[in-house]
């Protein structure tokens, strides 16, 4: 998994946009979507094709969204489409005619599969969620069932008889602490900046957020001081951080910036566009949209300013 997608040959940026997925001509929706019928076909399920969505007649409804994502970014362009159409077609009619995990697997097994999961609010029904903690402005940590084929985000309901929440919720960061590193890139210049970033196919790379230190370590061996880091978090498989120990910083902070907003558009799994001030395990939001709702802007408050003026005097010194 690269850290920058390839231009796959597409149609034209001036060719009529799907009005659903505007990534897509309107010649490459009508054909996705297509594929997404004939899939369901093949598994023996006529379905009904919506711009976002399709329906069985059993009233079942299978999202579009993270589908038509994965196939615009994957780099062999349309040629590779039908192939991930059917396995994720596969994929979702096996997780769901089979019977729930909750209700087969042994507890301690669940508890040793349990994950948190870092998910945009855009992402989440706060009424099957209730026990979702706040991370930041938007964001949310819920705990997820880690399965072979998919991923179980658990609802208030499903955890009740698994035990006490707040035991459930150490034991995920305790597995979460856990898992290796799959993959990892420094993005630098030749003026000094850098900043590095953690990559993998686990759905759980930019939930690391949440063991941010461990992570640290794990990849430069340094510990993080008190000042934190810099953390964004674009989409699932992928979390970038700066450690926080000079104005080194504030070019990461720019460069963090772009690169946030670009690997959360049009991707599979989105959580966030912004850069934040990790510390401590707090999240502060820095970087937003401009008025404009197209540029990026810096917004950093007294005790982040604070920072940037005392890292400023260390340099001068």
């Amino acid at each position: 998994m690269g850290l920058f997608r390839r231009g796959p040959k597409r149609d034209g940026n001036d060719a009529p946009r799907d009005p659903e997925f505007s990534y897509f001509s309107e010649n490459e929706g009508a054909r996705f979507r297509a594929q997404v019928r004939e899939a369901f076909a093949e598994q023996g399920l006529e379905v009904t094709v919506y711009a976002d969505v399709v329906s069985d007649s059993g009233g079942r409804q299978f999202g579009l969204g993270n589908l038509a994502a994965v196939c615009h970014n994957d780099d062999r362009g349309p040629r590779s489409w039908p192939e991930l159409v059917r396995q994720h077609v596969g994929m979702v009619l096996r997780t769901m005619d089979a019977p729930s995990a909750l209700d087969t697997l042994p507890t301690e097994q669940i508890r040793a599969q349990l994950y948190p999961r870092v998910v945009g609010a855009d992402g989440l029904n706060a009424q099957n969620f209730g026990y979702a903690r706040t991370v930041a402005p938007g964001l949310f940590e819920i705990l997820a069932l880690d399965l072979p084929e998919s991923v179980m985000m658990l609802t208030d309901e499903a955890l009740e008889p698994l035990g006490d929440l707040q035991y459930l919720r150490e034991q995920a960061l305790y597995n979460l602490r856990g898992l290796p590193v799959e993959g990892h890139e420094t993005v630098k210049d030749s003026e000094g900046m850098r900043f590095e970033v953690v990559l993998g196919d686990s759905f759980y790379t930019a939930s690391r957020v949440l063991a941010l230190d461990n992570v640290v370590r794990q990849v430069t061996g340094e510990q993080l001081t008190a000042d934190g880091a810099l953390v964004a978090i674009p989409f699932r498989h992928q979390l970038a951080f700066h450690a926080i120990r000079d104005t080194g910083m504030i070019s990461a902070l720019n460069a963090m910036a772009s690169f946030a907003a670009a690997g959360y558009a049009d991707t599979p799994g989105a959580i966030s566009p912004y850069v934040y001030w990790w510390r401590d395990g707090t999240l502060t939001q820095l970087s937003d949209r401009a008025e404009d709702g197209e540029s990026l802007r810096i917004v950093v408050g007294d005790e982040f300013q604070e920072l940037l003026e005392r890292l400023v005097a260390m340099d001068q010194e």
